[in-house]
């Protein structure tokens, strides 16, 4: 008889996960507390823009899917950056040709799901996990009518998002580390229309309004349109509490981001229909107890400023696939190699996107970060991969986080002491010795 997973979570990852598990041959079946989002159930759901990099792209071509993916989505080849005055500049991700793309978060759900389905992954939705029963392999769920049942399964893992269900119960448990920690900023969606027909902005970029303690985004979609996302604080000056009526919308907009807001058609209704939302960072330990784990934002939810939430998840799963294999489908060993190696790079990722959120909102128009990505720009140029910038570590290798985070810092140091020096005499061969040593 096949061994049976129970997956908690329909979303991203657990229906990638469920797709891995299916093509070993393990019996799936997913348990979601929404309703079917193919048939207008979901509800409830993030609509945050996804940015889709290397090392999703490789989780994906793994189940076969990659190729079906990339027709939906809008390749971005770097930052798009709006000053005040509605001037802007260009600044490339990587090297010519890498691009991170743009997808709806819900066209890639619905694919996943969709093939999951047909290679006889069972779905069962409006059913949420209750209580999980570590010693017996099993998970009360209660029922679209609300009705209890027991479940069980070889293996438990839960994929249920940053407000895990499944993960309420090991922090009932004895020795479970436990932390979240909530921005001070949270976020709402808004929207640019086509204009004639056609995009309103260079469809090609991730669009950014850098404004020091806040800032928009713009992502492209399918339709023409942009999906803006405003990162704000909830207190303070400026703030979304501060933003009470329709004229404080429009004379915020004005000032701050002049050419978004002629671009952003139906500023005030979106402003107070769309919800202001939330951004969390979940750290926790261990993800494993007896045969149930955490995978995904159950275990290690993420800020978005790295575009590398759902990527981290969908990482989790090629990961798990490789200590399946190591350890020959031995889930007693397969789930402790799980966490051990993945661990140090979910915490690593944790901590680059909090410091990416910074970069973006504060640095991308500083002159001095503009120099420092200049002088990133020429090293790489002179030595290839012997110096790869951190941003282009993460999204465009597949290098552990971990990694990429210890030599990013050693770069942080160098370029600091190269941006108080003379920056226009650099020996670069010097710095890159310097590098090596410090790195190896």
């Amino acid at each position: 008889m096949r061994e049976k997973v129970i997956i908690a979570g329909a979303g991203l990852v657990g229906s990638l996960l469920s797709l891995f598990l299916v093509k070993k041959g393990y019996q799936v079946v997913v348990y979601e507390r929404r309703g079917d989002m193919r048939k207008g159930e979901g509800g409830g759901g993030r609509s945050i823009n996804l940015a889709l990099s290397d090392r999703g792209l490789k989780a994906l071509d793994q189940v076969g899917l990659k190729e079906k993916i990339l027709e939906e989505v809008i390749p971005m080849k770097g930052r798009m950056i709006h000053d005040l005055q509605g001037n802007q500049k260009l600044q490339p991700y990587g090297d010519l040709g890498q691009v991170i793309n743009s997808i709806s978060r819900e066209n890639l759900n619905v694919i996943l799901l969709d093939e999951a389905e047909k290679l006889g992954v069972e779905f069962r939705f409006n059913s949420k996990c209750e209580e999980a029963r570590f010693d017996s392999n099993e998970v009360i769920m209660t029922g679209p009518n609300g009705e209890q049942e027991i479940v069980s399964g070889d293996v438990i893992i839960g994929a249920d998002g940053a407000f895990s269900a499944l993960r309420g119960s090991f922090q009932k448990s004895d020795r479970f580390d436990y932390a979240q920690k909530y921005l001070a900023h949270g976020y709402k969606e808004l929207t640019i229309p086509p204009v004639n027909g056609d995009f309103a902005m260079e469809p090609n970029a991730l669009h950014i309004w850098p404004r020091k303690s806040y800032m928009l985004i713009a992502l492209p979609n399918l339709n023409k349109t942009f999906t803006c996302t405003l990162f704000f604080p909830f207190e303070g000056s400026p703030s979304f509490s501060q933003l009470n009526s329709k004229e404080d919308v429009r004379s915020f907009f004005a000032e701050a981001f002049p050419d978004a807001k002629e671009l952003i058609t139906s500023l005030e209704k979106e402003y107070f229909d769309n919800p202001t939302s939330s951004l969390i960072t979940v750290r926790c330990f261990p993800w494993v107890k007896n045969r149930f784990l955490l995978i995904g934002d159950a275990a290690h939810a993420i800020v978005p400023f790295y575009g590398q939430g759902m990527i981290a998840g969908f990482e989790d799963c090629t990961v798990l696939m490789e200590a399946i294999d190591k350890n020959k489908g031995d889930w007693d060993r397969i789930l402790p190699a799980f966490q051990k190696v993945r661990k140090k790079d979910a915490d690593a990722i944790a901590d680059l996107a909090l410091r990416n959120f910074v970069e973006m909102r504060d640095k991308v128009a500083d002159k001095d970060f503009i120099k420092r990505k200049e002088i990133e720009k020429e090293l790489h140029s002179r030595f290839g991969d012997q110096w790869l910038p951190l941003y282009s570590m993460v999204t465009f290798s597949h290098m552990p986080y971990s990694e990429a985070l210890a030599k990013g810092s050693v770069q942080d140091e160098i370029m600091n002491d190269l941006l108080t020096s003379d920056c226009d005499k650099i020996d670069f061969d010097l710095v890159l010795s310097k590098y090596k040593e410090r790195t190896n």
